[in-house]
């Protein structure tokens, strides 16, 4: 699988409504990881988005992947779309979206968002 190396912490359960059309809001409100230039800690609001196909992420796991990256030293993009790259590999839902919210840093903010739509991106 592509993206981390601890993408396999991420588990998924059966979705019981395959046929139907939903979206699933996660927020993660306290997602930290370190800036690769100063080694400073980093902090972050995650917020998926997606319609799930088949499965659906278990909300542990995602909280327990989520803490691997807290001694990562990368940038905001980069966490941002390990992360998506990894969501999607393990949850191939419909669609997706990931916004990464970040605090303020040098009087600067940073919003990253990514976005996958299997009508228009392919099967993955």
């Amino acid at each position: 699988m592509p993206g981390t190396p601890f993408v396999d912490q991420l588990e998924c359960f059966d979705n019981s409504y395959p046929d139907r059309d939903y979206t699933i809001e996660i927020v993660c409100p306290e997602f930290t990881s370190m800036c690769p230039k100063t080694g400073q800690p980093d902090f972050g609001t995650l917020v998926f988005r997606y319609v799930p196909d088949k499965k659906c992420v278990e909300l542990k796991s995602l909280k327990l992947y989520l803490q691997r990256f807290r001694n990562e030293g990368i940038f905001y993009e980069n966490v941002t779309n390990r992360i998506f790259d990894d969501f999607l590999a393990v949850v191939a839902p419909r669609s997706a979206e990931l916004e990464s919210r970040w605090g303020a840093r040098g009087g600067i903010t940073s919003n990253i968002t990514v976005k996958y739509n299997c009508t228009t991106a392919g099967e993955r």
